[in-house]
């Protein structure tokens, strides 16, 4: 299991992004997250084609699919997801990994037992200024 956030485990930081312009105040060699939306193809168009990692928050099955077809590294769901979301990645042999968004340590077991990719705690997204 992947585990981004965690106070024990060094993990690198996603940034959140809200335009193209945004990008260039990450690190490099950075990982964007963006909301799927039919608003943010622009940045996802960006991210695919200047090889920039990238994970989507998505709300619904589709969205997952679209995710996993879009390139996304990681596709971000909450837990309510969690299951359906692994199975279809598992059936469909996706690329990306599947992390749950998590607020408590005591949900880490619970995702495990799952069996998703990861966990990804909120404090692991940073916000970015234009």
């Amino acid at each position: 299991m992947i585990i981004f956030g965690h106070r024990f485990i060094q993990s690198k930081s996603f940034y959140h992004v809200f335009d193209i312009d945004s990008i260039s105040n990450t690190p490099s060699a950075s990982t964007i997250f963006l909301s799927f939306s039919e608003d943010n193809l622009d940045i996802i168009n960006h991210a695919r084609e200047n090889d920039v990692e990238f994970a989507l928050g998505t709300k619904n099955i589709t969205q997952i699919i679209y995710a996993s077809s879009l390139d996304a590294t990681f596709i971000i769901v909450d837990k309510e997801l969690a299951k359906t979301a692994q199975n279809i990645a598992n059936e469909y042999l996706f690329d990306a990994k599947i992390l749950v968004k998590i607020q408590e340590e005591s949900e880490i077991e619970e995702m495990a037992l799952l069996g998703v990719d990861g966990v990804i705690f909120v404090n692991a997204i940073i916000k970015t200024n234009s």
